[in-house]
C-alpha cells in the first residue's frame, strides 16, 4: 500500500465519530423529555450521600494556571458553521446538580467547562476547553511542539492563535500524535501546513502502527459506527439540563474540518528517546489499550509524564459504546505499571490529552497506581467469575470496585463504566455466547418480542403492569419489557412514549456521559423518530471511495455484494489500472466476492481497464461507470454485461436506520 493512499484513507476513515458529527438534525419542533420521577430524585440524592463531593481538589488542578481565554468560545467554520459552541452549556454555572442530571456527572460536566490557555509548567502549556481533547504546547529553544492538535482545524487554530496572542509568535518545529483517534490528529492543518512538513520544517512524530490504524479501524463498519456514535456522544441531543451535558472526556466532538498530515518520525519502541528544539523526550509504547497505535511520554527537564489517554480523570472504556474491536485491559494495567516504574519516582506532574493534569509527586503515583489497578481489578474478577461458571450479564451485576478505588473520582464511571467494561473482558476471551443452548440460536427482537407480548397478554396488559412498576422506580425492567412491546407494536404510540419517558429516567440517573446520551438519545427518536438523513455520508461518502486504495475498495465492495442477488452467479473480471501498473483477479463465486493483487484470469468473463484517475472521478460523483464506458475512458473486452451485472449487486449503506424501533 502507498504512503499516499494510507493517508488519503485516513482522511476518510479519520472516523465514524467525525462523519457523524457532521450529520444534520431534524428541523421539526422535538418532543420534549418528561421530569424526573421521585425515584430518579431519590437516587441523584442518595449518590450525594456516597461521594466525597466536599473534595474541591478537582477544581482547584482545572482551573491552575489560567491565563485567557475566548469570549463565548464560539469558534465557525469558513462558510459560517459553528465548529464549536461553549456558549450553549451555559446552564452548567449553576452548581447544584438539577433532578434530571447525576450529581457526579453534573460534577464533572462543570470540570470540563474549563477553558482557555493553561500554564501547566513552566514552558508547558495546554489548550483545553477548545474540543473534546486537549492541545499540549511545548516551548522548546526556538519554536512550539504541540502534542495532539484537537478534532478540527478551526478548534486547533484558534487554540494556537490564543497562546499567540498571550505568549507571542513563535513558529511550530513539531507535531506530536499520541495515538491513532482523530481527536488526537485530525485538527494538524490548522496549526502547520502540509508544505512546511514536507519542506522540512515542522517534524510530526507518531507511534508504531499510527497510519494503518488511523485509516483501518473504523472502515468496513464505518456507518454502524457512524450511527451508533450520535448515541453514544448525544449528538442530536439539545444541550440541557434533559439533553447532553458532556461525553465524559470533554464537553463535544466539533463539527469542523477533519485533516491529516503523515509521520515524518515513527517511535518503534519504548526507551526511543527524541530530543527537538532542546526538548528532550522518552517515549513508551503502549499498543492495543485504549487505541491500536499509542505511546505516552516523558519529559525529563520538565519532570513531567504524559499518559495520552490510558489515564484521565474518569473510568476509561474497554469497549467504546459506538463499536470497536475490545481492548486489552490486562495490557493497559501492565502498561500504567510499567509507567510507574519508569518514571513514578521522577515526575511532578501528570498531564493527559484529555480532562486536567495533577501535581505533586506523590500525586501523580497515587493517581497512577489507582488507574493500573482499576482495569487490573475489572480484567482479573471478570476472569475469576467467569471461571467459576457466572455469565456475562451476572458478572457486570456482581462486580463492584473496592472502596479504595470507588471513591476516587479520577475513576468514577463518568466515561465508561465497571459494567461495560466487565463486558468487554468477557467478549474478548469468551465471546457473545454464554454456552446455554436456549441463547445459542434465539428469535430475532421482532419475532421474540411478538410471542412475548403474546405470552405476557398482550400490549395492553403489559403496559397496564409496566405503568405500575414505573412508579416504583423499576425503570431497568421497565426499558425491558416496553421494548419487547415496541418491537412488536412499533406504531403503538402510548407504548413508545412509555418506554421513552423510561429511558428518560434511567439518562437522568446515569453517572456516565456516554450512558446519559445513549438512554436521551433512545427516548429522543422514540418521541420523534430518526432522521433518515443522519449518518447518511456514513463509510461511502465519495471522498472515501477515493481515498481507498484498490484493495481496500474490493473488501468495501464484497461487504456491500448482496449476498441473495448473487444467489447462483459466477463472475470473473480482470480489473486493470493503466495509469499506475495495478492488476486485480476479481472472481465472485458462491455470492462471496474475492481478489488478487497482480493476478489476471487465462480465460474472465470480461477485462476492465481504466486509469485511477477515472475511478476516483467516478468515486466522487463526477462521473459514472456506463458514462465512462460510453466516453472511452473505461475500456471492457468480453461480456461487458457481466461487468455491469456485478456492479448492480451492490448496496448502498444509508444512515438513520432504527435502533430502538424494528
Amino acid at each position: 500500500m502507498s504512503r499516499k493512499r494510507i493517508v488519503w484513507m485516513a482522511l476518510w476513515v479519520i472516523s465514524a465519530v467525525a462523519i457523524a458529527a457532521c450529520t444534520a438534525r431534524s428541523a421539526k419542533a422535538p418532543v420534549a423529555s418528561g421530569d424526573a420521577q421521585p425515584a430518579t430524585v431519590k437516587a441523584n440524592t442518595d449518590l450525594l450521600k456516597e461521594l466525597p463531593f466536599d473534595d474541591q481538589q478537582d477544581f482547584e488542578d482545572a482551573q491552575r494556571g489560567f491565563i485567557a481565554t475566548l469570549p463565548d468560545l464560539v469558534i465557525t467554520t469558513a462558510d459560517g458553521k459553528e465548529a464549536w459552541n461553549l456558549a450553549q452549556y451555559d446552564f452548567l454555572k449553576q452548581k447544584e446538580a438539577p433532578p434530571t442530571v447525576n450529581p457526579s456527572l453534573w460534577r464533572l460536566a462543570q470540570l470540563n467547562l474549563n477553558n482557555g490557555l493553561f500554564q501547566v509548567v513552566d514552558r508547558v502549556y495546554q489548550i483545553r476547553g477548545f474540543d473534546a481533547s486537549n492541545m499540549t504546547i511545548i516551548e522548546g529553544d526556538t519554536g512550539l511542539i504541540l502534542i495532539d492538535p484537537l478534532v478540527s482545524l478551526e478548534t486547533s487554530k484558534a487554540g494556537l492563535e490564543l497562546y499567540y496572542q498571550e505568549r507571542g509568535q513563535r513558529p511550530v518545529v513539531a507535531v506530536i500524535y499520541t495515538h491513532s483517534h482523530l481527536d488526537h490528529y485530525a485538527g494538524v492543518k490548522g496549526v502547520v501546513s502540509e508544505a512546511e512538513v514536507q519542506a522540512g520544517k515542522v517534524q510530526v512524530i507518531a507511534p508504531d502502527r499510527f497510519l494503518e490504524s488511523a485509516v483501518s479501524e473504523n472502515v468496513l463498519a464505518g456507518m454502524a459506527m457512524s450511527r451508533r456514535a450520535q448515541y453514544m456522544f448525544g449528538m442530536t441531543l439539545p444541550r440541557s439540563v434533559r439533553g447532553q451535558v458532556d461525553i465524559g472526556v470533554g464537553k463535544a466532538i466539533s463539527e469542523g474540518s477533519y485533516t491529516l498530515i503523515p509521520p515524518t518520525d515513527t517511535i518503534l519502541k519504548t526507551g526511543d528517546t527524541r530530543t527537538v528544539d532542546g526538548v528532550e523526550m522518552v517515549f513508551q509504547l503502549s499498543p492495543d489499550t485504549e487505541a491500536p497505535a499509542e505511546m505516552m511520554i516523558y519529559f525529563p527537564q520538565f519532570k513531567m509524564f504524559d499518559s495520552a489517554e490510558l489515564a484521565c480523570a474518569t473510568l476509561h472504556n474497554v469497549l467504546t459504546l459506538r463499536g470497536a474491536q475490545a481492548r486489552d485491559a490486562k495490557q493497559w494495567a501492565y502498561y500504567l505499571n510499567e509507567a510507574l516504574d519508569l518514571f513514578g519516582d521522577k515526575t511532578e506532574v501528570i498531564i493527559a490529552q484529555h480532562n486536567w493534569p495533577h501535581w505533586g509527586q506523590e500525586n501523580v503515583v497515587n493517581f497512577l497506581k489507582g488507574q493500573r489497578d482499576v482495569y487490573k481489578f475489572i480484567h482479573d474478577q471478570t476472569l475469576r467469575l467467569a471461571n467459576l461458571g457466572y455469565t456475562m450479564n451476572e458478572i457486570a451485576e456482581m462486580i463492584v470496585l473496592p472502596k479504595s478505588l470507588s471513591q476516587e473520582w479520577y475513576l468514577r464511571g463518568n466515561y465508561g463504566t465497571v459494567s461495560h467494561d466487565v463486558k468487554a473482558v468477557y467478549q474478548k476471551y469468551l465471546g457473545w455466547y454464554d454456552s446455554n443452548p436456549s441463547n445459542l440460536n434465539p428469535l430475532p427482537p421482532a419475532e421474540t418480542a411478538k410471542k412475548a407480548v403474546e405470552y405476557m397478554g398482550g400490549p395492553e396488559a403489559v403496559m397496564v403492569k409496566a405503568r405500575q412498576d414505573f412508579e416504583k422506580g423499576e425503570y431497568r425492567w421497565v426499558a425491558q419489557v416496553m421494548n419487547q412491546v415496541v418491537f412488536a407494536y412499533p406504531d403503538n404510540v402510548e407504548a413508545r412514549n412509555l418506554l421513552a419517558d423510561t429511558l428518560d429516567q434511567l439518562g437522568y440517573q446515569a453517572e456516565s456521559a456516554s450512558w446519559r446520551n445513549e438512554y436521551l438519545t433512545g427516548a429522543y427518536e422514540l418521541r420523534n423518530g430518526a432522521d433518515p438523513g443522519d449518518g447518511s455520508g456514513g463509510s461511502a461518502s465519495p471522498d472515501s471511495l477515493k481515498a481507498m486504495t484498490m484493495p481496500m475498495f474490493f473488501d468495501y465492495m464484497g461487504v456491500r455484494l448482496n449476498g441473495p442477488k448473487a444467489e447462483g452467479k459466477r463472475i470473473v473480471i480482470n480489473w486493470n489500472f493503466s495509469d499506475v501498473g495495478e492488476q486485480y483477479l476479481i472472481n465472485l463465486e458462491n455470492s462471496a466476492l474475492t481478489y488478487l493483487v497482480n493476478r489476471q484470469a487465462a480465460q474472465p468473463d470480461a477485462t476492465v481497464t481504466m486509469t485511477r484517475a477515472t475511478f476516483d472521478r467516478i468515486a466522487i460523483g463526477e462521473t459514472t461507470f456506463p458514462k465512462a464506458i460510453l466516453s472511452g475512458e473505461i475500456k471492457i473486452d468480453g461480456n461487458s454485461l457481466k461487468f455491469l451485472d456485478l456492479l448492480g449487486m451492490m448496496d448502498t449503506f444509508k444512515g438513520g436506520f432504527n435502533i430502538v424501533t424494528p
